[in-house]
């Protein structure tokens, strides 16, 4: 009789293993639907510039991150097929050249959940001043990313992103690169590289240009980086994300050793999803952004 219980027991774990393998197998195996397909070349500005097989492959990813990653309402929103495609082919971008080319990618392995607000959200937040009498307050957030596997995003703000008109702001990509920077243990600008001299190397061109974006932010000087990067080097690791993705000819132009940090990091060069801006006009953006800080 044990004998059978423990058989019986062992079968249910070996299919427990099986089953949401197999489920992901078969779903991988299945091409993107037209209509969502449509929603990448809507909500995903780099995909119209892309070759056939990044196209291809980007969907795949898609395919998966819809498979592995639950989506939330916030707020009476309810999600449709188009807010859950537009978030998941924008976090992919960030994974596109370090995926391998065939077989299931690693997307966010200790992601497990996106919540999605209408607009930008309310959140507690208590400040400490210098004799350290505490303030309790809430303050309008666009996105966070947390440590406990959750993403929080405005989808009034995720549908603006790929605008061309600079400079240009994608609270996915910033979240997300937050998440990919937590993968080295710590959320501080510095992600996961792999050996010691590619971490010299990226502290030492990081820490210039982030210093320099400090100084830049104090006496209100503007570049192709948002001075919400000079806040801290995991939000400046977010900011430079952005541009790398949204603004690559011009990040490349004014931050050439920064762009080709990215460009190791991300094994991608998104200049060639876009023509090169015959001039770029680098504005002021009156309104700022406020993301959520790494929480």
């Amino acid at each position: 009789m044990d004998a059978l219980i423990l058989g019986s027991l062992a079968g249910a774990a070996l299919l427990a293993w099986l089953v949401p393998a197999w489920r992901r197998r078969r779903a991988l195996t299945r091409p993107l639907p037209p209509e969502q397909v449509a929603v990448l070349e809507r909500n995903v500005a780099q995909y119209g510039g892309m070759d056939p097989a990044q196209r291809l492959k980007l969907a795949r990813m898609v395919q998966q991150f819809l498979f592995e990653k639950k989506f939330v309402g916030c707020a009476g929103l309810e999600l449709t097929d188009e807010m859950r495609v537009t978030i998941a082919g924008q976090a992919c971008l960030l994974l596109l050249g370090r995926a391998a080319q065939e077989g299931p990618a690693v997307l966010y392995p200790a992601l497990h959940t996106i919540l999605v607000y209408p607009g930008a959200f309310l959140v507690p937040r208590k400040e400490v001043d210098v004799a350290g009498v505490v303030t309790e307050g809430r303050q309008d957030l666009l996105g966070e990313s947390w440590g406990d596997g959750r993403v929080i995003l405005s989808w009034d703000h995720v549908r603006r992103a790929g605008h061309p008109e600079p400079p240009s702001h994608n609270v996915v990509l910033h979240e997300f690169a937050h998440q990919l920077d937590s993968e080295s243990g710590s959320t501080n600008g510095a992600p996961y590289l792999g050996s010691r001299e590619r971490y010299r190397s990226w502290s030492e061109v990081l820490s210039r240009d982030y210093a320099n974006l400090r100084h830049e932010a104090m006496f209100g000087m503007h570049g192709v980086l948002d001075h919400y990067g000079a806040s801290s080097p995991a939000e400046f690791f977010a900011v430079a994300t952005e541009s790398f993705f949204e603004q690559p000819h011009q990040l490349a132009a004014r931050h050439p050793a920064l762009y080709g940090e990215f460009l190791k990091y991300y094994r991608i060069d998104p200049r060639q999803w876009q023509p090169e801006p015959v001039a770029v006009m680098l504005e002021p953006d009156p309104q700022g952004v406020v993301y959520g800080m790494w929480r």
